[in-house]
């Protein structure tokens, strides 16, 4: 289980763009993302494995394009209770405080084939501990 990409936007409803690294704030979120604001969604998480479905329905997507902040390998996410802690890196720690979100209308990936994989597949953390973020830091369930 590790990090594929971290990713970040300054507007709301764009694509985020893959970082070579990202500091998380605890309480607050990813420093320079749009989203960090706080709330009980400090954090967009999401599986390449989910991107990879998209992937066979026709969709040219990428790590990002879903507007999470944090692309990850070997977990399936959504599937976690809340409340379930991760382990990010050496130091990060979130908790999983929502499954799911409703896509804001004119999603551009529903619209192309009908259906979108964030709103039952990605996830939400609140940051407990923060860090420096970066591909291919491990991922542990606490």
């Amino acid at each position: 289980m590790r990090v594929i990409a971290v990713s970040k936007s300054t507007e709301k409803g764009q694509k985020k763009i893959n970082q070579p690294q990202a500091v998380l704030k605890a309480g607050f979120g990813m420093e320079g993302d749009v989203h960090a604001d706080g709330t009980h969604r400090q954090l967009s998480l999401l599986g390449i494995e989910s991107i990879e479905s998209m992937r066979k329905m026709g969709c040219d997507v990428h790590p990002g394009d879903f507007a999470e902040n944090i692309t990850t390998e070997g977990i399936n996410l959504y599937t976690l209770p809340i409340g379930t802690h991760l382990k990010i890196g050496e130091s990060i720690e979130v908790e999983l405080t929502q499954i799911g979100k409703e896509c804001h209308s004119g999603c551009a990936i529903a619209k192309q084939v009908g259906s979108c994989v964030m709103p039952k597949q990605g996830v939400f953390v609140r940051i407990l501990k923060g860090g420096i973020v970066k591909p291919g830091d491990p991922i542990a369930i606490v």
